[in-house]
């Protein structure tokens, strides 16, 4: 998901994770961090160091000019990136990259240093030093989304292009694109169970992992908008609800399965869900509902929950099954019961209105920025809302996502 300037805009989507497929010891680092070679875990690249916690991170951009930074939030160190681009007007993340888009539909790599390998019962996080990776030459139209495993990132641009990436080439300091796939309209491509997954008015249309379709699941999905990666599977916006997709199996040869989740009788169509909003590891989806407030689905029960807050800047959730945080358009945080729909918890105005806001979510704290006043403040959601730090990262920060959860 892109965040634009004086645009809406979510919580990023997260990586989805492949397998862990170790034994006693896998992941354990020798004395310099890095795992020995008869125990290499999954998502390890040479030369990170491993760690016991997650280590945040969060890649923070000026929109309009060329300046971005990687801000540190254990240490607080800020890392100044030098990017090429100018005219910055977007960013999209993955969990470890963030997508930097430029006018002239450039996107900048960048390499924010931090990421987890989640497989269920455990988890590995790994640090390594921030950097810009390299320039994706443009698409036609602007950058829809970006998603991600192990093995691909999918970028899809508003024409209906999807540009695969090399994740291992990326984790190495490399652009090295495999292919270029025409979706024909614009869409969500999501990798999935080594395969890649593009949305459509009568059928998912499904690719490999070097572009060339393979198949396809029978469901449709018209008006694609917007698209999640959750342990449940991968979930697609479409005009009469979501689309969740499934696969049952061995992963390179699993058996893919397509779920509706229509929305409630009388949605409007303004209403309807165009980008979700989601923590890492969550089955909890939120995503805008038009100027009546925040929809919220729930994966484990495939229900759509809407809670009418009005309109909203920017909304997430902590993924607690009953706590919603949406900025308003007085710039206040507020946080809802999504039982009954009542507010619970409210800030002062944290942002001023219209100034491109953002809200990123992990399992402890959320993330609001304030680009007039040069800051990102940090919040305790699970303490009424209370603000734990004001960061400054030397920029004014109207793009941002988190990486490193």
């Amino acid at each position: 998901m892109i965040r634009r300037r004086r645009r809406l805009a979510l919580a990023a989507v997260p990586l989805l994770l492949a397998a862990c497929g170790g034994g006693e010891g896998d992941g354990a680092p020798t004395e310099a961090g890095a795992p020995s070679d008869e125990a290499t875990p999954h998502g390890y690249v040479a030369g990170a160091e491993e760690l016991a916690e997650p280590q945040p991170r969060l890649v923070l951009a000026e929109a309009g000019g060329g300046e971005a930074r990687v801000l540190d939030l254990t240490t607080e160190e800020v890392t100044p990136l030098d990017v090429a681009a100018d005219g910055l007007n977007g960013l999209a993340g993955d969990g470890r990259y963030g997508y930097l888009t430029a006018d002239d539909g450039t996107v900048t790599v960048v390499d924010g240093g931090a990421w987890t390998v989640d497989h269920g019962d455990h988890a590995h996080h790994y640090r390594t030093a921030p950097s810009v990776v390299g320039e994706v030459p443009g698409g036609a139209g602007e950058l829809l989304g970006a998603h991600a495993d192990l093995a691909v990132t999918a970028l899809t641009y508003a024409d209906g292009t999807v540009v695969l990436l090399d994740r291992e080439a990326l984790d190495g300091g490399e652009i090295a694109e495999p292919a270029r796939v025409d979706a024909g309209a614009p869409a969500a491509a999501v990798p999935f169970e080594g395969r890649v997954l593009v949305p459509g008015a009568e059928e998912v249309a499904v690719y490999d992992r070097a572009g060339a379709r393979v198949g396809a699941v029978a469901e449709p999905c018209p008006e694609p908008a917007g698209a999640a990666a959750t342990r449940y599977g991968v979930v697609f916006g479409c005009a009469d609800g979501a689309l969740l997709v499934r696969a049952e199996g061995d992963a390179d040869e699993a058996e893919l399965t397509a779920e509706p989740i229509p929305y409630p009788e009388g949605t409007e169509p303004d209403e309807r869900a165009r980008a979700f909003g989601q923590r890492p590891g969550s089955g909890t989806l939120v995503a805008p509902a038009g100027e009546r407030g925040v929809w919220t689905l729930e994966l484990a029960d495939r229900a759509w929950t809407l809670t009418e807050t009005g309109p909203v800047l920017a909304a997430a959730a902590p993924g607690d099954g009953a706590t919603l945080l949406a900025l308003t358009p007085d710039g206040a945080l507020r946080a809802y019961d999504l039982g009954d729909g009542a507010e619970t918890a409210a800030t002062e105005p944290l942002t001023e209105p219209g100034a491109g806001a953002v809200i990123e979510v992990d399992t402890s704290r959320a993330y609001v920025n304030d680009p007039a006043a040069g800051v990102v403040h940090e919040i305790d959601y699970a303490d009424d809302l209370r603000v734990s730090r004001t960061l400054a990262p030397g920029l004014a920060p109207e793009l941002l996502v988190e990486t490193g959860r």
